[in-house]
């Protein structure tokens, strides 16, 4: 049983220890030459969130499922490894996989059976491939928007990953044939060299679908719910007509019938803050006439209807 990783680990161990994080860290855009730097030393260096490095590390190790939901992950981040992954997946893995499959079964032309296995690989890379260009054209743009800020239609984020088709159980199908059923001649070292490639390809991507499900979904909902908050937040300020007293006292002010200067030099603040004050005020109150000014300003106990005809006596 392997234990989890820390960020005081030297990723070197963590590496000795799990060989298989070797793709895991370059999707992180992590090589080799670091050395004895712990983790969180090589992740300051790489400029990544180093939860959430640790978080898809210990994700991927055969131990238990280490996660603490608590714990905030960069969103960004993982954005970034998912992406890096189907890279990796759809330009490099299969292609190479596949190439040993045509090596390992031997001549296509005179072998329906092994035309036949590597027609299956194909359909199987091409059903993977139609579902990782499904959550770029779908997920990840949403994603983005959002960090953005931007207001955009809810994508249904569970209807749009992998996780949601039986990836495993398609590839566990063409390796027990192989393993079962397949003898005919063939390079029996070749054979199984492949066959641990697609034993290694299916534990890789069902954990990939897991993390998915795991720890990218409930960042997303996080993100979701925190752009709800602000929205009805903004909402809220939109709706406010609330005047704050400073605004309150310029109202009383000009309801008085003084002029922005002269509201100024009473408040000791300057002419263009008045200007900008009474454009709030008229936004938040939907008042623009100076009549209709005195009147919400009587109603609102802001100032009295002596004050008013004081003010005008003062005037005359």
């Amino acid at each position: 049983m392997k234990g989890y990783c820390c960020e005081n680990d030297k990723l070197y161990d963590v590496i000795c220890q799990t060989p298989e994080l070797l793709c895991v860290i370059a999707r992180f855009g992590i090589g080799c030459g670091f050395g004895d730097r712990t983790i969180r030393q090589i992740c300051q260096e790489k400029s990544l969130d180093c939860n959430t490095v640790l978080a898809v590390l210990n994700f991927h190790t055969k131990a238990v499922r280490f996660y603490d939901p608590a714990v905030n992950l960069s969103i960004e981040c993982l954005l970034g490894y998912l992406q890096n992954s189907h890279k990796y997946y759809l330009d490099y893995l299969f292609p190479t996989i596949r190439k040993k499959l045509i090596e390992a079964v031997g001549s296509l032309t005179d072998n329906e059976l092994a035309f036949m296995i590597l027609k299956f690989f194909d359909e199987y890379a091409l059903y993977v491939k139609k579902h990782m260009e499904k959550e770029e054209k779908e997920v990840f743009p949403y994603i983005d928007a959002l960090l953005r800020g931007k207001s955009v239609k809810p994508v249904a984020i569970d209807m749009s990953l992998m996780h949601r088709s039986p990836i495993e159980k398609k590839l566990a199908e063409l390796r027990e044939l192989i393993i079962k059923f397949y003898d005919t001649n063939a390079d029996d070292m070749l054979l199984n060299s492949l066959l641990y490639d697609i034993f290694t390809l299916e534990e890789d991507l069902t954990c990939h679908c897991k993390m998915e499900t795991t720890l990218f979904v409930e960042q997303v909902r996080r993100i979701e719910a925190s752009g709800s908050r602000k929205l009805n937040q903004t909402r809220s300020e939109e709706n406010d007509n609330t005047l704050s007293e400073r605004e309150k006292e310029i109202v009383g002010c000009i309801a008085m019938g003084m002029s922005n200067k002269e509201t100024a030099d009473s408040l000791c603040i300057s002419a263009n803050t008045v200007a900008t004050h009474r454009k709030n005020i008229a936004k938040k109150i939907n008042i623009h006439s100076s009549a209709a000014l005195v009147l919400y300003a009587i109603m609102n106990n802001i100032i009295t209807t002596e004050q008013v005809r004081s003010a005008k006596k003062q005037d005359k």
